[in-house]
């Protein structure tokens, strides 16, 4: 009997399983966006247990399991890693239909090898088959990354991080993975959170080797921050709004503002608004400068339990989509910096799906002359999953070309995940096949085949320019 996670699964013709076996599954992976722990990375980890790797971190499984009536202690608490894992393998045939249940069966297949289908008649088995495989060489970060066929890895990093593991993993020759930072400044908008600011702001000075007593020297501050990443082969910026700050300021206002913020004196929320936009501005202008591309991910609604919040910090799993306002502040953003010649490379990711065919077609009014400078990113958080993945590239082929998007982000903290670009890479030539059948597309394989790779590896090659590692020679 063939296992449910089987060679052409996804594949429903003879045409998409030639698309896929015979050119996208042979292409290395550019992960440019992602949440791995960059320690991890640069210690070549071992991880303990299938817990560790699969469910520590996790807020898509917890959300699950919270929904199927796991206790707290049982997801994030003081439970053994076994009573963990087995909660987790009862609530796994609960979540069909849920991509989870693809993700889940995928990463069991690859890399450990198992066909089986999860549950707490298999959970027992799975885990340590599982844990005595993580204890092999080929399981660590390092192992792992290679096994996926990653070339190159850009973690998502504080500017005031110290980047002394990117420093290290810098330093080998020929690595089969290059890991490059991130520039996620997040922090640095921060001032309805006068405390928090505050001490983020003395964090900066110490990063920065510079005193930060004004706006100017805040900017210039992050200006040292920003250099000391390109210098590691950072060439990408990444922001996590609810949606651009684009309101009007002066700049003496501004600095004003900026002055009481760094004081410790919370903002009333028009005057937080416009120094927010302020800075959003100036740190679009220093990636311009450097050459980079700059990341949008817009419209999630983050940490709405406050119970949970409390309780477990950011980032527990109380998230939603949006609702807020994206065309006319995105429009005013961009446009002000395509006004002075300044706009760098972007890409707009969205949470909500009613905005696909808005952020796809805004990207239209930005384009330059430089092949797939403005992008359309991949479908994000929420809408990772097949729907949501097909809705994004149909608005993105009506709206703009599906030749020069830049493909598939893993945008996780798990070294397994890799299997998010596998379901991509399926889907993607499925959806070809699909058209090949219907007419719409002609049956041309070098044309069929140029447009893959084009998509799944070679435009995220060509668009942030990085060396890559060995894995894209092998």
């Amino acid at each position: 009997m063939r296992p449910f996670i089987h060679d052409d699964f996804l594949l429903r013709s003879p045409l998409a399983v030639e698309l896929y076996h015979r050119v996208a599954a042979t292409l290395p992976i550019v992960d440019f966006h992602c949440h791995l722990p960059v320690d991890q990375i640069a210690a070549n980890h071992r991880f303990r247990s299938l817990t560790a790797i699969w469910l520590d971190g996790d807020h898509y499984k917890w959300r699950a399991m919270r929904a199927a009536g796991v206790p707290e202690r049982v997801i994030t608490g003081d439970a053994s890693d076994w009573e963990k894992f087995e909660a987790w393998a009862r609530t796994v045939p609960d979540t069909l239909r849920n991509p989870l249940y693809h993700w889940t069966h995928m990463e069991l297949r690859r890399p450990f090898g198992m066909d089986v289908l999860l549950s707490p008649a298999t959970a027992r088995d799975v885990f340590e088959r599982a844990n005595a495989l993580l204890a092999q060489p080929g399981f660590t970060t390092l192992g792992l990354l290679e096994t996926f066929r990653v070339a190159v890895v850009s973690t998502t990093d504080d500017p005031v991080d110290s980047l002394q593991h990117h420093a290290a993993l810098a330093r080998r020759e020929d690595p089969v993975t290059r890991v490059y930072p991130t520039w996620r400044p997040d922090r640095a908008l921060d001032v309805d959170d006068p405390e928090g600011f505050v001490g983020w702001v003395a964090r900066l000075e110490v990063a920065s080797g510079r005193v930060v007593s004004s706006l100017e020297s805040f900017l210039e501050a992050l200006d040292v921050r920003h250099q000391a990443f390109h210098e590691l082969g950072c060439r990408a910026s990444d922001h996590g709004l609810e949606a651009v700050y684009a309101e009007p300021y002066a700049d003496s206002a501004v600095a004003s503002s900026f002055e009481r913020a760094r004081a410790g004196h919370a903002l009333p929320a028009g005057e937080a608004l416009a120094l927010k936009s302020a800075l959003l501005h100036r740190l679009a202008l220093m990636d311009h400068a450097r050459g980079w591309v700059q990341q949008y991910h817009l419209g999630a609604l983050r940490d709405q339990n406050a119970r949970l919040r409390r309780a477990l910090g950011r980032d527990c799993g109380a998230d939603s989509i949006g609702d807020f306002e994206q065309a006319r502040p995105l429009g005013r953003f961009l446009d002000r910096l395509e006004s002075t010649s300044q706009l760098a490379k972007t890409i707009l990711y969205n949470s909500n799906p009613r905005d696909n065919e808005l952020f796809a077609s805004m990207i239209g009014s930005f384009q330059d002359g430089t092949p797939g400078k403005m992008q359309y990113g991949a479908a994000w958080w929420f809408l990772d999953q097949l729907g949501g993945m097909e809705r994004q590239m149909d608005a993105l082929s009506n709206m703009s070309l599906l030749s020069q998007f830049v493909g598939m982000v893993t945008d996780s903290r798990s070294f397994l995940s890799y299997s998010r670009h596998e379901y991509f890479r399926r889907l993607l030539c499925d959806m070809l096949a699909e058209d090949v059948r219907r007419g719409l597309v002609p049956d041309e394989r070098p044309l069929l085949e140029r447009l893959i790779r084009r998509v799944c590896f070679e435009n995220a090659r060509d668009y942030f320019g990085q060396p890559l590692g060995r894995a894209a020679r092998s």
